[in-house]
């Protein structure tokens, strides 16, 4: 039950681990004049790896995430790093916010304040998933029912008895299982970039009727499956393979995240450069790379698959999102949908002031 105050503090040997291993790399041959075909080009990770090495500076978002009380707690044998922003508030709602990947905790920094500070206050509640930052490595098991439950042991430790959640991504996957598993305490689940509990996971039926938009997510949908789920594929079945390259070569993790940083961005490579660099050298130092690939393995072993919730449920489609209504309302009490033109699958950390304008939207319905 104990919490631990914790503060990053990472060791100048392995920032100057890093440094050295950058001014050693060998770049990889490529066929010329793709673009982005075949996957990132050499030009655009030259552009970002030269800032790594010239102008970059880690202690920066470390010092910006120090300004956060941070903790630890072992819940089920593992133990997890989270923020604990609390408002200044005393009426203010607990809010767990809950990354997905290639995220990280650093995508809430632009919306920590204006969500705590506010007519609407939040005490906000942002752990590092298992396997994910200074969370770390955890074992086998690890998928999104076993997550929420050691996310509803964490507010429960924490004395919040009511509270939302708000997940994107895998965030979005775990988010809602949170409020199956702790319903009586959650008051309200609000999501982007949805997919798993959101969209068809079968066959579309060529009967039904589309709006216009949502042929465009199907679209987009489809295209993923198609062409964009290399990814997601390798880390769900072979992880460990993948791994060695993400562990030994820092240009292999940048590119591997850098990636999805430009291509799910909307318009796509609108993330700035020192955003991308955030993560990738988060994901370097805690050596994480292999081990946040497993969440795909677990998901896709997993028993747990959604079932009918009856906690209130609020749902964003940002610009690059595929949840589509009446798939949604298979499994999850719809009393929000809401439609940008903005945004892309970052959106916390894409238009924090739209984000932020959702949520309290979305909490003012059920707090």
């Amino acid at each position: 039950m104990t919490i631990t105050p914790f503060r990053i503090d990472v060791p100048q040997t392995a920032l100057d681990d890093l440094e050295q291993r950058l001014a050693s790399l060998r770049w990889p041959t490529q066929v010329p004049d793709v673009g982005w075909a075949r996957g990132v080009p050499v030009s655009w990770l030259a552009e970002l790896v030269e800032q790594w090495t010239t102008s970059y500076d880690w202690r920066v978002i470390e010092q910006r995430l120090n300004q956060h009380p941070q903790f630890t707690t072992e819940i089920d044998g593992q133990t997890i790093h989270f923020l604990h922003v609390r408002s200044r508030h005393d009426q203010a709602l607990p809010l767990l916010l809950l990354h997905g990947w290639p995220g990280s905790i650093a995508e809430f920094l632009d919306v920590i304040e204006p969500l705590t500070d506010s007519d609407e206050p939040f005490h906000l509640v942002i752990p590092s998933h298992p396997n994910f930052g200074f969370t770390g490595p955890a074992g086998a098991g690890w998928d999104g029912r076993r997550i929420a439950t050691a996310y509803a042991e964490l507010m429960a430790r924490l004395g919040y008895e009511r509270y939302g959640v708000q997940g994107g991504d895998f965030g979005a996957m775990i988010a809602p299982e949170i409020g199956r598993v702790d319903a009586e305490h959650v008051v309200g689940v609000h999501v982007n970039a949805a997919t798993v509990g959101f969209i068809p996971l079968e066959e579309v039926s060529e009967d039904e009727q589309f709006t216009e938009a949502e042929k465009a997510r199907l679209g987009r949908l489809q295209e993923f499956m198609s062409d964009g789920n290399g990814y997601f594929q390798i880390q769900a079945t072979r992880p460990h393979t993948l791994g060695f390259a993400l562990a030994d070569s820092p240009v292999g993790q940048l590119a591997w995240i850098g990636e999805k940083f430009h291509d799910w961005a909307n318009p796509a490579g609108s993330i700035a450069a020192a955003h991308v660099l955030d993560h990738a050298t988060l994901y370097w130092l805690t050596n994480t790379g292999t081990s946040s690939g497993q969440l795909y393995y677990e998901a896709m072993h997993s028993q747990h698959w959604p079932t009918p919730s009856s906690v209130p449920t609020g749902v964003a489609n940002f610009a690059e999102d595929i949840a589509i209504r009446r798939y949604a309302e298979q499994v999850n009490k719809i009393v929000h949908w809401a439609e940008y033109e903005q945004g892309g699958h970052f959106a916390a950390l894409e238009v924090p002031e739209v984000f932020v304008a959702e949520v309290r939207t979305f909490f003012r319905i059920v707090r």
